[in-house]
């Protein structure tokens, strides 16, 4: 097995778009810039840690049930989609989240239990797709 090192590619055909091939003709082409998470995150609120993460600089309390995640590098406008999933120990399974306001350097969420009452999540995830600044 070769091994290819580089600090740049840059597609022939356009700059961010790179051709690639998966063996027996299976030829794929993808969008680097586009196409890859920009920001990542698994978190807990209850005690405001980070299992691990990407371009997450910090995580914030703003509330019970309420979380923001702080991006280190800013995204370019406030037009990114985020993916977000939480679990609340006493609603027995993953409930729907809501973003309480989405900004350039950084996205907030409120978590709620099965009855609609905020809370606290243990885990908590994040992952974001767009462009960055």
């Amino acid at each position: 097995m070769s091994t290819l090192r580089t600090n740049a590619l840059e597609g022939v055909d356009a700059k961010n778009s790179i051709t690639i091939v998966a063996g027996a003709g299976n030829i794929t082409t993808t969008n680097v810039q586009e196409g890859l998470a920009k920001v990542w995150c698994l978190a807990t609120q209850s005690d405001n840690s980070i299992y691990d993460s990407f371009n997450t600089s910090s995580i914030g309390d703003d509330g019970t049930g309420q979380i923001g995640f702080n991006f280190t590098n800013l995204m370019s406008a406030r037009t990114y989609a985020s993916n977000k999933t939480s679990q609340v120990a006493d609603a027995g399974g993953f409930n729907d989240t809501g973003n309480s306001s989405i900004e350039t350097d950084e996205v907030t969420m409120q978590c709620r239990d099965n009855n609609g009452s905020d809370a606290d999540s243990n885990p908590i995830a994040l992952t974001v797709h767009g462009d960055l600044a």
